[in-house]
């Protein structure tokens, strides 16, 4: 499970250190991809064989399932971190997040995200807001 903000610089070769408690973990490889709202989402290489499986029975006669598959797919790169626990962000990746030099990675359960620091920001300004009416919607009954 990845849990919570961590600030990070993109050095001038397109490197990131990963979190120090989670590079035990990816230590053995990890797949960066395109997410929503512009940020980019890591996996660890588990997960994201599991969400291949799933992607893999739901109908290609969906339009949808297609053009999801094709651009989640397309944007991967698997990447192993080097002893230092960096990664290479792939320069079409940091293009489509908007990476500046200051990075944040969050925690998101699964999976880790990849956000340029003033657009998460700016992300959680306008949705901490709405957080709270939220788990009603998102976790029915658990809160």
């Amino acid at each position: 499970m990845f849990l919570g903000t961590h600030p990070l610089r993109l050095d001038d070769k397109g490197r990131l250190f990963l979190p120090a408690k989670y590079r035990e973990e990816l230590s053995g490889g990890l797949v960066i991809t395109k997410g929503q709202e512009r940020c980019l989402y890591v996996f660890p290489v588990a997960e994201f064989e599991r969400i291949t499986q799933a992607l893999s029975t739901a109908p290609t006669t969906a339009k949808a399932v297609r053009a999801y598959s094709r651009v989640f797919f397309a944007s991967a790169s698997d990447e192993v971190p080097d002893k230092s626990g960096r990664i290479v962000v792939p320069q079409a990746l940091r293009t489509y997040a908007g990476l500046g030099r200051d990075c944040v990675v969050i925690g998101a359960n699964t999976r880790l995200e990849i956000w340029d620091a003033p657009a998460w920001e700016s992300y959680l300004a306008a949705e901490e807001e709405s957080f709270s009416d939220l788990s009603e919607e998102v976790l029915p009954g658990v809160f």
